[in-house]
């Protein structure tokens, strides 16, 4: 690890959900979360342990099954396609009024990307990514139904909406609504999270500006990745890994342990975006890996980073700022770790 320049001071505390809290005191790599799941921070371990076998269906987020079928590699393969050429399209247009950035965060931030990247579908599909359908099963249900009947214009909109439209069965059609609402979800929320997180550990130092930001992303998806912790349903495959993993036990991976590790980390507590200067692939680096291990990574990683760069830049541009008043945030336990603030607009 190359000499680092001092950290900036951070008057800005987070206090984690009393069961994160307890995994962060750990000092063991491998331990008993409970009676059914092992715990596991140690990279060689974890890696094998995705190694062992290939990710079931269940096990997926995006890609689970749909409409009774499981979704084919096809299908998955053309739904990130269509994601990037999303990103790609929305992001060359001029973001929404920044004002829509004031409120609660990552919930703002959330309706905020979704506003952006898929406004431009028409009615009914446009209410797929809609936070208050996506929050309610049965709007989302109703939703669904519209969808199905009658799905939009016949041209214009987004690359998933056009998977949508040029499925050829009921059940594709089905299956593509699903990952529709799932992959802008998913995409939507991620970014919002790290963004959130990235906003919160910047600290108001007015040394980051536009083209500066990428090493705090990197820093940030270390320090609190919003991907904490990788799942696996336990089996035989796992047994003879490690004496502590039995043939009935799940498997719970944290790479928010492993990125504090002082093994592979100096000052593992400090952020500090100096540690990426002239990495040329993060995700090479020892005891990192903010988006999965090899044969499980997440497919849309290519994404994540420049899309929450240009969030962050225009947080920059418009004066997104978080209220003088608040130094302390609490960060519950849910599937994506994020820092919840009020944000004010003073530009």
């Amino acid at each position: 690890m190359e000499e680092l320049a001092p950290a900036a001071a951070c008057d800005r505390q987070v206090v984690y959900a009393p069961q994160i809290q307890e995994l962060l005191a750990r000092t063991e790599k491998v331990f008993r979360v409970d009676e059914t799941t092992v715990g596991v921070s140690d990279p060689d371990l974890m890696s094998a342990v995705v190694a062992a076998r290939p990710v079931l269906a269940s096990e997926r987020s995006v890609f689970k099954p749909a409409a009774g079928a499981d979704i084919h590699h096809e299908s998955a393969t053309g739904t990130i396609r269509a994601l990037g050429q999303d990103v790609a399209a929305s992001v060359r247009t001029p973001p929404p009024p920044p004002h829509l950035l004031a409120g609660a965060w990552p919930d703002v931030a959330t309706s905020y990307l979704r506003r952006w990247l898929y406004a431009s579908d028409a009615l009914p599909v446009s209410l797929l990514s809609k936070r208050g359908v996506t929050r309610s099963d049965s709007l989302s249900k109703l939703v669904d139904q519209a969808v199905a009947v009658w799905p939009g214009a016949d041209s214009g909109g987004t690359a998933l909406a056009q998977q949508i439209r040029g499925a050829s069965s009921t059940r594709d059609r089905k299956q593509a609504i699903a990952l529709y609402r799932r992959a802008s979800a998913t995409l939507c929320d991620g970014v919002a999270a790290l963004a959130a997180n990235a906003l919160w550990l910047m600290n108001r130092t007015p040394t980051y500006t536009r083209g500066s930001l990428t090493p705090v992303l990197w820093e940030t998806l270390r320090l609190l990745p919003p991907a904490w912790m990788l799942f696996r349903t336990g089996g035989e495959a796992y047994t003879a890994l490690h004496p502590a993993i039995g043939p009935g036990d799940d498997i719970a991976m944290f790479p928010l342990l492993m990125h504090r590790d002082p093994q592979y980390w100096s000052d593992p507590l400090v952020f500090r975006a100096e540690r990426w200067s002239g990495v040329s692939d993060p995700e090479r680096t020892p005891g990192f890996m903010p988006f999965g291990f090899d044969g499980a990574r997440c497919w849309a990683r290519h994404l994540v980073v420049p899309l929450a760069e240009r969030l962050l830049e225009v947080c920059l541009e418009n004066g997104v700022t978080i209220g003088d008043a608040q130094r302390e945030t609490h960060i519950p336990l849910r599937s994506l770790l994020s820092v919840r603030f009020e944000a004010e607009v003073r530009g």
